[in-house]
């Protein structure tokens, strides 16, 4: 009798998880995007647009240039002992590595784990992860003699773990969709055109860095410029400003983007949702509802105190 009670229980969790990411009677589901992973993302890329220069320091590389160290990266991890579905810890290193490096871990089928500094041993403790990366390693040196190509032996789905985030210490499950939906919407938003020159000014760490910093430049199309871009977005001194201060939401200027690792990364532009996001602000919490909605907390009693009536509730 336990044991159903048990079964029931993670069920329901299962079902209230996917009813806040739901919005109205619009699911998360494949048409909504336009790649089927992360992994998918920078290979169609490469279809068109191989030539394209999208990073212009510290050494100019195109489309291709990136997706070939990618695939280096991914032959390096599998080397290492990195499986795909198992997760890693990825540690920072000097610009584009660590963007070249978490390519690398989808490009394997792998998940990435994300976390400051401050958090690290916790995260190492809840994720056991298989191996371990240093933050001296030189990525570009270790795996310049690796082959060119990779043949993964798993190809990830939608709805599998992309990302884990502990920038708030509770272990947050990002799924492919959640990357891509997201993204999108802030390239929606945003109007984001191809070869916009683009800069942020974020450190590895967190889903904001993700999503702004790795995968929206190149989901976008745009060029990596810090000389001379047309379009920056940060924390500081940028066009766009990210702010977390959700409690404040309503006094955010057009130019405010707000951000929440529960909703993947932006929640708005300005006080608008994002497409696909919608949320309720009730005094000093926040109820979340859409396609950027997390997959879930590492820890199922977070996901059943927060995850009910159709949406996420969370303090803020």
């Amino acid at each position: 009798m336990v044991k159903n009670c048990s079964m029931n229980s993670k069920e329901m969790i299962k079902k209230n998880i996917y009813s806040a990411r739901c919005i109205g009677n619009v699911e998360p589901i494949e048409y909504m995007i336009p790649y089927p992973s992360m992994r998918s993302l920078i290979e169609g890329q490469n279809i068109k647009y191989s030539k394209q220069v999208i990073i212009k320091k510290p050494s100019p590389l195109t489309n291709l240039d990136f997706y070939t160290l990618v695939q280096q990266t991914a032959n390096w991890l599998k080397e290492k002992g990195l499986n795909a579905k198992e997760r890693i810890l990825i540690p920072e290193l000097k610009y584009p590595e660590t963007e070249i490096l978490l390519y690398g871990v989808w490009q394997l089928g792998a998940i990435g784990v994300v976390c400051e500094e401050k958090n690290y041993d916790t995260a190492q403790k809840k994720i056991n992860p298989t191996i371990t990366l240093e933050n001296e390693i030189n990525l570009i040196n270790d795996i310049k003699n690796f082959p060119k190509s990779f043949e993964p032996t798993y190809k990830p789905l939608l709805e599998d773990e992309a990302l884990i985030t502990f920038e708030k210490k509770d272990g947050i499950k990002l799924s492919h969709y959640n990357l891509l939906v997201n993204t999108y919407a802030i390239q929606k938003a945003l109007n984001i055109k191809s070869r916009t020159r683009y800069y942020c000014n974020l450190k590895p760490g967190t889903t904001i860095w993700t999503i702004f910093k790795v995968i929206l430049p190149i989901f976008s199309g745009c060029i990596f410029d810090y000389d001379k871009p047309e379009l920056t977005i940060g924390e500081y001194d940028c066009d766009f400003t990210l702010r977390s201060d959700l409690i404040n939401i309503e006094n955010y200027s057009k130019n405010d983007i707000a951000v929440c690792p529960e909703n993947t990364a932006a929640v708005t532009v300005g006080d608008k949702p994002l497409h696909l996001t919608n949320f309720i602000k009730n005094g000093d919490k926040i109820s979340l509802m859409g396609h950027s909605v997390t997959v879930g907390y590492l820890d199922d009693s977070l996901n059943k105190l927060r995850f009910n009536n159709n949406s996420l509730t969370i303090p803020i």
